[in-house]
């Protein structure tokens, strides 16, 4: 694992505070990083991962944990599901109540480290780009397996990707997206650990891009660059190199019972 500054240098952990990258996430400047081609192409994939990953949740209690971005919510009604987002203020909610005035979804605020709900709340626990954004991501990891009856899904940035090179390349990819946020890279076994200390075990991921996302951004979401993505993933290139990569975990049964870690084995080598 490992953070990175501005400048590429590593930095260290914090103490624990109560820790807001939603209240960027949700901003109007946040989603204009998804107009033009590559961010459209970046959403479809994204959509196409999480429907991999929810397919056994249809009409599930799904809570969303930073969720004001509004990019998942398509799919979350698409299904069915009875939709909760959290965020750390009222705020991050504008995007959502404006997009989805009539969609019925319950809108909360609270501490992302430590949410206002009883342990197994919801089915279905969900964190898209937050936990690459979070210091203290144990904490929040915990937090999301605490409320959650089933599963929990997040998505990371894998340090088994291109993204070894950040040290290299962050100012380069700064200079492109001008908006770069500080983020932290993860290597699988690092997520699995953390599932698995709370009771749960990764069952399923799916790595979105082989190519470093800027490069897309750079280069205006070029189709050609759309063909390489299809080819590397035909290839499984990106199901091993991919990044980001969207994890699910699921509860594993208390009363014995063989662990659902098939896929942990295979597909989230060390």
């Amino acid at each position: 694992m490992m953070a990175h500054d501005d400048t590429g240098r590593a930095l260290s952990a914090s103490s624990l505070v109560r820790e807001t990258p939603d209240v960027e996430t949700a901003s109007d400047d946040y989603a204009r990083r998804f107009t033009g081609a590559a961010g459209q192409f970046f959403l479809r994939v994204q959509t196409n991962a999480l429907k991999c990953l929810i397919g056994d949740l249809q009409g599930a209690s799904v809570l969303e944990v930073g969720g004001g971005h509004a990019q998942l919510v398509p799919t979350f009604l698409d299904y069915g599901c009875r939709l909760t987002i959290l965020g750390s203020t009222d705020d991050t909610h504008a995007r959502v109540r404006r997009l989805y005035p009539d969609a019925g979804i319950t809108l909360d605020s609270g501490d992302l480290l430590s949410l206002p709900y009883p342990d197994r709340s919801f089915d279905a626990v969900v964190a898209v780009r937050l936990v690459a954004h979070v210091e203290a991501w144990e904490r929040l990891l915990s937090e999301l397996c605490r409320v959650a009856r089933r599963a929990v899904i997040v998505d990371y940035a894998s340090w088994r990707s291109l993204n070894v090179l950040t040290p290299l390349l962050f100012r380069l990819k700064k200079s492109i997206e001008k908006d770069t946020r500080v983020y932290t890279s993860f290597r699988p076994w690092q997520l699995a650990n953390a599932f698995d200390q709370q009771g749960f075990a990764v069952t399923d991921s799916y790595g979105q891009f082989f190519l470093p996302m800027f490069i897309h951004r750079a280069l205006s979401g070029a189709s050609l660059l759309r063909r390489a993505e299809g080819a590397f993933r035909s290839a499984g290139l990106t199901s091993v190199l991919g990044s980001p990569v969207l994890l699910r975990a699921d509860r594993r049964p208390e009363a014995g019972g063989a662990r659902p870690n098939a896929l942990l084995s295979s597909r989230l080598p060390e």
